[in-house]
Order: C-alpha cells, then structure tokens, then sequence
C-alpha cells in the first residue's frame, strides 16, 4: 500500500467510477498520466490515496511511480485544500517592506502554519517565493485576488470579506 498521505481525519473511500470516467479520453495513450491526474485533482480538490493506487492500477504501473509523479510537481496535492488559499509573497521587496510581520499575522489570524489547511476546509495558507506584484509590496492573493501594501492591521478585514 501507498503511504501517500498522512493520516487523515475522514475516511477516504474510492470513486472507481468516477476515475474511469476521466481516464476514458486517454485509453490507450502514452504519458497520459499527468493529465489524468490534473482531471482527477479538479473533481476531488486533491489527490485522494485511494484514486491515485486505483490511476496506477488502470495504468498498469507501481503506486510508486504515480506518487514520484504526484510529488513533484508542485500543482498536485496530497491533502485537502481550503476553498480560499491564501499566498503571502517572501521575495525580496516583500522582505524589505516588512512582509514578516504580514506573515506572522497572517498566520496568527487564520490559525495555520505554513502548508496548512483549516479543518473546516475554508483556507490554505502558502508562503511562495514571488507573486510578481513587487510594486504593491508586500503583497498576497488569495484565490485569484491580489492585495498589496500591506501591514499587519489591514489582514482581519481582508480576512473578513471572504
């Protein structure tokens, strides 16, 4: 068996027949496995373990080698993600701007750490590398939203308005 996530709170039960409805367009293709796995995350929010041994059983290859797949690209997720994720920028104009404050808060507001989903699914919190936004520093998103200037005072409305 795949110890491809860590344990979790509900149970997890295998939708076969959904699976075999997204993989339907790619029966007999080669390197379909990324796509399909694309299809799977957008239906279930995340890579369940029970549809990634059922993807790599229909694809006749190792659970090991779907989960090597799952985990390397940064666009797979192995656990339940929150309808809103929010992203505090770290680059370097960020930095400069104080953004360390915005994060400590950030994190105090929602309750989470780095990487972390609240149980009742409603945010993830990330700290990525660069938004691209280096001009409203320090910035986040959240979801496809972009609020920039921040300080620590401004995150609880925000926070309140989604």
């Amino acid at each position: 068996m795949c110890q491809c996530q860590e344990a979790n709170t509900t149970e997890e039960s295998l939708d076969a027949a959904k699976v075999d409805e997204l993989m339907q367009e790619f029966t007999g293709k080669k390197g379909a496995m990324v796509p399909i796995l694309q299809k799977v995350q957008e239906v279930f929010g995340y890579l369940p373990r029970p549809e990634l041994e059922y993807v790599a059983k229909k694809l006749r290859m190792p659970v090991s080698k779907v989960y090597g797949v799952a985990t390397f690209y940064s666009q797979f997720h192995l656990k339940p993600r929150g309808a809103n994720i929010v992203r505090i920028c770290r680059g370097t104009a960020c930095h400069v701007r104080g953004v360390t404050k915005v994060a400590d808060k950030m994190q105090e507001i929602l309750e989470l750490g780095v990487g972390e989903t609240s149980p009742d699914l409603k945010f993830t919190y990330e700290e990525v590398a660069c938004i691209g936004a280096c001009g409203l520093a320090p910035v986040m998103m959240i979801n496809d939203r972009t609020f920039g200037k921040l300080t620590p005072e401004k995150l609880q409305g925000i926070i309140d308005q989604v």
